[in-house]
């Protein structure tokens, strides 16, 4: 007789513990909601609109990357 389903995910649960693993429970967004799309693209331009009325933010981004290049380098 096969084993329980229960018997089974308490068994892989198990070994995931063991391993040095713990459950956790993530809530996301459901892209499947009427309007998700027109929401992302809202969200999209306003970051987009403050982006470019940061005049130096440009400056600090390659600063920023330069930074991590250094640090590659080393």
């Amino acid at each position: 007789m096969p084993t329980p389903i229960n018997e089974r995910v308490q068994k892989r649960r198990d070994a995931l513990r063991a391993a040095g693993l713990r459950p956790v429970q993530i809530w996301v967004p459901d892209t499947r909601r009427p309007g998700f799309a027109e929401e992302c693209r809202r969200q999209s331009l306003v970051v987009a609109a403050a982006d470019e009325a940061d005049h130096d933010l440009g400056a600090f981004m390659d600063a920023a990357l330069a930074d991590l290049d250094d640090e590659a380098d080393a």
